[in-house]
């Protein structure tokens, strides 16, 4: 449902751009999305009803979505972090009263009539991704591999000989390295033991859940605190198992005493990408 930003279009053009889709007027009203700011720049957010589906929409310049503007755009994280909050913002109200299918960021038509097209064109992917995603949303859970203190054969200096090069393996050489390789094995070990927590962390949370999907882990961030993930994830969750969901993540992190963070709800982005 992504399209590119128009190209052929005057600069002074206005665009359709969609946010979501949800079932109908009944599911979403005008009051709704009265005082909805949208993205900078673009007209009132408005409703924009397609046989049993409506569309949560707003007409933006075209000047301001070009491939070339979008691409600097991207460039800056503070700028693009001000349109995704933007769009999320629409895209929340349109959760409030009912399931609501969030579109990716910058999803353009060149005018009403051709969204509308292509909400009677994908209609059954639509209506398929509601009835999936109705009374459920989205929780993410992080799982951090322990961070120990650094010992003192993990702070310990290499041995140096004369010039300032390392002393050869022999001798204090020699033992330095034995302890080196010592701490590395006890890393490697830690590692595995917070990867294995980690998956039977995934696999109780997953019997929970009505869907799931691993997310890329990321390393420590430069000036943090030092932790590192072992499991990012995220969860399809039924609205009436919420608090079930809650107490097992604490029941987990004090079984395995791993950190683990959850959070949300979220409007469920993660489960419409059949779309």
């Amino acid at each position: 449902m992504t399209h590119p930003a128009p190209r052929d279009r005057a600069p002074d053009t206005g665009v359709t751009y969609v946010f979501a889709v949800c079932r109908g007027t009944r599911a979403v009203n005008t009051a709704d999305v009265t005082g909805l700011a949208g993205m900078p720049g673009g007209a009132a957010v408005r409703l924009l009803p397609s046989g049993p589906l409506t569309a949560l929409v707003q007409t933006v310049p075209a000047a301001d979505f070009t491939d070339e503007v979008w691409q600097s755009r991207l460039s800056d994280p503070q700028e693009i972090e001000r349109y995704a909050r933007a769009h999320h913002e629409v895209v929340s109200a349109a959760a409030v009263h009912g399931p609501a299918v969030p579109l990716p960021l910058a999803t353009l038509y060149h005018d009403d009539d051709r969204a509308r097209r292509a909400l009677d064109d994908e209609a059954h992917r639509f209506h398929g991704v509601l009835k999936r995603i109705a009374h459920h949303a989205e929780w993410g859970v992080k799982v951090y591999e322990p961070e120990p203190p650094a010992t003192q054969e993990e702070r310990e200096p290499a041995p140096v000989g004369t010039g300032g090069r390392e002393a050869p393996a022999s001798g204090a050489g020699l033992a330095y390295l034995n302890r080196r390789r010592g701490v590395q094995e006890r890393r490697e070990r830690r590692r595995e033991q917070a990867l294995s927590v980690a998956e039977s962390v995934d696999a109780e949370l997953r019997a929970l859940a009505t869907a799931s999907r691993r997310l890329r882990t990321h390393g420590a961030v430069p000036g943090g605190d030092g932790r590192v993930h072992v499991l990012n994830a995220t969860y399809l969750v039924a609205e009436q198992r919420a608090a079930e969901l809650a107490s097992l993540v604490r029941a987990l992190g004090e079984r395995t005493g791993t950190r683990i963070e959850l959070t949300g709800p979220w409007v469920p982005y993660s489960f419409v990408g059949e779309l």
